[in-house]
């Protein structure tokens, strides 16, 4: 069991969470993910890992409240426990000295994954440039902590309510105007959004990492929901990545493969997973 340390609201149906796992916080590396249980016959929920503090012994995670089960987990409380927690799961985000200038780009929820990546950018000693990119100004999340760990940091919203009016990849576009030196972009948010990230940099060759998490199921490699074409090869998003780089990514297919669960999202009863079958015919 996984007890809750704290619940705090950061958007209307965005929740953060502090959950006790010592021994998770200690493994874990910016860019793993946990499979999420909150009992007995609850769904398999794939999260990535928002934040982890070793010293103190928890892990964060941040999810919007969407299917039906992320709606049981929104109803637990601070002292509540989970019943199952599986992390780290993933390849770790490659971070190392003297990478130079690495713009970190979250849309929407997205900002919560890619907030321990800017912080090991900039623990390692690279100029980490964040974007942030949200709808409006009451639903963007962490931008305190983004600032905390980042050398610059530009806000998008769509309707212009705060910074600057737009996308995210017109920051980026910004930020390439004036003559900075990308030497990396790290994308995370909506498929789509990360399209357009990868879109945007592809005539200046600049490496662009995504993060395929968005497309998980399972989390096990098991179901196949997950699968993608990377350049000529397939891989699976759970335990080949989630990272990849963004300019092999076939995001035509892996749109259209989105579509496929965005009716069964809605209730978890309509999905069963084939580890639940395998299960089954024990």
């Amino acid at each position: 069991m996984y007890k809750i340390l704290k619940k705090e609201l950061l958007s209307p149906n965005v929740w953060l969470y502090d959950i006790e796992a010592p021994r998770i916080a200690k493994k874990t590396q910016p860019g793993q993910f946990l499979i999420i249980r909150t009992d007995e016959e609850g769904e398999r929920i794939p999260l990535t890992i928002a934040d982890f503090d070793r010293d103190k012994g928890y892990i964060s995670i941040v999810f919007q409240e969407v299917g039906a089960g992320t709606q049981v987990l929104g109803q637990l409380n601070e002292g509540d426990s989970i019943l199952d927690v599986v992390a780290p799961l993933g390849k770790k985000t490659h971070i190392e000295k003297d990478m130079g200038t690495v713009v970190c780009i979250g849309g929407g929820i997205g900002v919560a994954p890619v907030y321990p990546i800017a912080r090991g950018m900039h623990q390692a000693g690279n100029k980490v440039i964040s974007i942030m990119g949200a709808k409006n100004k009451d639903i963007l999340i962490l931008e305190k902590e983004m600032r905390a760990v980042s050398d610059e940091v530009m806000v998008t919203t769509d309707d212009g309510s705060y910074g600057i009016k737009g996308f995210v990849t017109n920051a980026l576009q910004q930020i390439i105007d004036r003559g900075e030196k990308i030497d990396e972009v790290i994308a995370i948010g909506p498929v789509v959004m990360m399209r357009s990230v990868v879109e945007a940099t592809r005539p200046y060759k600049i490496k662009t990492v995504v993060s395929l998490n968005p497309i998980m199921v399972d989390g096990t490699g098991m179901c196949g929901g997950c699968r993608v074409q990377i350049g000529e090869e397939i891989k699976f998003a759970c335990v080949d990545g989630p990272e990849f780089d963004g300019h092999m990514v076939d995001f035509k297919g892996l749109m259209s493969r989105q579509r496929m669960y965005k009716d069964k999202e809605k209730t978890e009863s309509d999905h069963v997973c084939n580890l639940t079958k395998v299960k089954e015919a024990l």
